[in-house]
């Protein structure tokens, strides 16, 4: 059987010292600036249009085309900020990254910079994740005492300046308007938009903001070309990503396969759930995604895949479950943490999410009725599409997927005047005894 793992972001993982230059430099690290420096700008964003690379930090819109908005004709300089704020519950690809192989995420800065024309680059990293924020300053430290960045960067005439800052640590940041409020030294919270960042970003500046993901992925299309990254994928959904499972695993951890594989298959090389479980629900993109279940073991995870399943593929977080977990318990502290991470700056949002914990707390507790069922859901529809940004929106995904799949689960916690579920049995250290 051919090994269906495509090993390109995370090759250096297991390489003593990876996240070095001399380590990185000795497998072709830094080769795409070359040849970048050898093409015209323009033909650059065309080779990222034409590999098809869509954004890896949940929305997966087009690369390409995003940085292809910068308007060259402004005469304010042009910044590349990268979204580095990873934190969402189940979310974990970015930030082992980071660690990994941070050489490959400032060689991507350098290609995307010089591509979208900016002279100055940022990497926002969330400030409670020391260790990736030291790995990737000393990677930037490193490439300007190669010659990497700084002036006239292999005597191409481009010169480059990267930024890391580290961010205060609130989710809202992930969203790229906030995260350019706290950039630019505000309390992190949405923009409203149009103007997009492409025409007025940071510091009012066309602005390109990207996951980390998406900008480390471009050094290996420039250097093997975009039919390359192209061959791997699905018609739609091109490219390799990082898959994190996490929850009720075997071998819980990153997997770098093409965009399309099933979570099947995934399981497969992890080790399968773990021993004496069943899977009774995952979730595809992170908290913020609509559940799934065993039937949709077969999916494939790309974006339209899982759009057609009902959900998104978001940042390929799948936390596992197995039939031990009470799916309202686990809805409920999810909510509570969009809850705890909303910035108040809309109501549907800062109140919506205040109630929806009420009511699950209730529900969980075993009081109320089936009405407070229909109550819950309609809560959920005054949120979605209302609120300032997409934290509403997220928050009740989770919700509404888990009443439509598992009804009778909340019934059933009606039924018995509480929670059905021991959550002992649930923890990854409950013992043979416990489980039995």
């Amino acid at each position: 059987m051919t090994d269906p793992l495509t090993p390109v972001l995370t090759e250096m993982w297991d390489v003593e010292n990876g996240w070095k230059l001399e380590a990185y430099a000795a497998r072709g690290g830094y080769d795409s600036l070359d040849v970048a420096f050898g093409m015209d700008p323009d033909a650059v964003i065309a080779a990222v249009k034409d590999s098809g690379l869509r954004g890896r930090g949940g929305a997966g819109f087009p690369t390409g085309m995003k940085w292809s908005f910068i308007p060259q004709d402004n005469p304010k300089p042009k910044y590349l900020v990268v979204n580095a704020d990873e934190s969402e519950p189940g979310t974990c690809k970015d930030i082992p990254l980071m660690m990994g192989n941070p050489h490959v995420l400032v060689e991507g800065v350098i290609v995307s910079s010089y591509a979208i024309r900016a002279k100055k680059a940022f990497i926002y990293i969330r400030g409670e994740v020391l260790q990736p924020i030291r790995r990737v300053q000393a990677a930037v430290e490193e490439a300007y005492a190669a010659g990497h960045l700084g002036t006239d960067i292999h005597g191409s005439g481009y010169d480059l300046d990267i930024v890391v800052h580290a961010g205060a640590g609130a989710y809202i940041c992930g969203e790229e308007t906030a995260l350019l409020e706290g950039l630019e030294g505000r309390r992190g919270q949405p923009r409203l938009r149009p103007p997009f960042p492409a025409v007025a970003g940071l510091y009012a500046s066309p602005t390109v903001i990207n996951n980390v993901e998406s900008i480390a992925s471009v050094p290996g299309i420039v250097r093997h070309g975009a039919d390359w990254f192209a061959s791997m994928g699905t018609e739609k959904s091109k490219g390799h990503g990082i898959f994190s499972l996490s929850g009720h695993v075997t071998k819980p951890g990153q997997y770098e396969a093409p965009l399309g594989i099933t979570l099947r298959e995934l399981l497969d090389l992890a080790g399968g759930v773990r021993a004496g479980h069943e899977l009774k629900f995952w979730t595809p993109g992170g908290s913020s995604t609509p559940l799934l279940t065993a039937e949709h073991l077969d999916v494939p995870l790309d974006f339209e895949g899982v759009a057609g399943a009902g959900s998104m593929l978001g940042t390929r977080a799948l936390q596992i479950f197995d039939e031990t977990v009470c799916v309202v318990r686990a809805v409920l502290r999810w909510t509570e943490f969009y809850k705890h991470e909303s910035c108040g700056k809309c109501t549907p949002c800062r109140e919506g999410t205040w109630w929806l914990v009420q009511a699950l707390t209730r529900l969980e507790n075993g009081q109320g009725s089936e009405e407070d069922l229909d109550q819950l859901l309609d809560q959920c529809e005054n949120i979605l599409g209302r609120s300032f940004c997409a934290l509403g929106d997220g928050a009740t995904s989770p919700i509404s997927s888990s009443i439509q799949f598992f009804r009778e689960e909340y019934l059933a916690h009606l039924a018995e005047g509480g929670c059905p579920f021991d959550p002992a049995r649930s923890t990854v250290f409950a013992s043979q005894e416990v489980r039995a």
